[in-house]
């Protein structure tokens, strides 16, 4: 009987152990991912300014459009996938969700050479990602204070 017990117990603490090491990887993802977008939104910064004074700027800025488009898409999957393993709270995927919302009407402000609304939107948008990586980031370090 008391075989039983404590492989059952030792079981538990391995499956525990195992949610716990792919929630760190699945949370480690949404920051790289959140890290990766607000990169592209400041190298956008970068490349508009570069649009106003250099010839290859419109086509870097095209490119990195794209880029940052990717990195919303990303972050949407990678907010899916660190939802899923633990069944958490779903506010990761709104926040994702939003910044790509945010990233289409990015898109279409630019393409319609709508600076008036497209500088400031992007300068919001590079403000909220930083703050969604420094709030997951902190999270990230709360819980490893927990963990150890």
């Amino acid at each position: 009987m008391a075989t039983q017990v404590t492989t059952k117990n030792t079981a538990t603490a391995t499956n525990t152990a195992t949610a716990t090491a792919k929630a760190q990887r699945t949370s480690a993802f949404l920051r790289i991912a959140i890290a990766l977008q607000t990169l592209t939104i400041f190298l956008q910064a970068v490349s508009a300014g570069l649009l106003l004074t250099a010839s290859y700027g419109e086509t870097l800025h095209s490119v990195g459009a794209r880029v940052m488009y990717g990195a919303s898409m990303l972050y949407v999957l990678a907010a899916v996938l660190a939802w899923k393993p633990g069944g958490g709270s779903t506010r990761p995927i709104w926040h994702a969700t939003g910044f790509l919302v945010l990233a289409s009407v990015q898109v279409v402000l630019g393409i319609a050479h709508v600076p008036s609304v497209h500088l400031p939107l992007g300068v919001l948008m590079f403000g909220l990602s930083v703050l969604a990586l420094a709030r997951r980031s902190g999270e990230a370090s709360r819980s490893g204070a927990e963990v150890e």
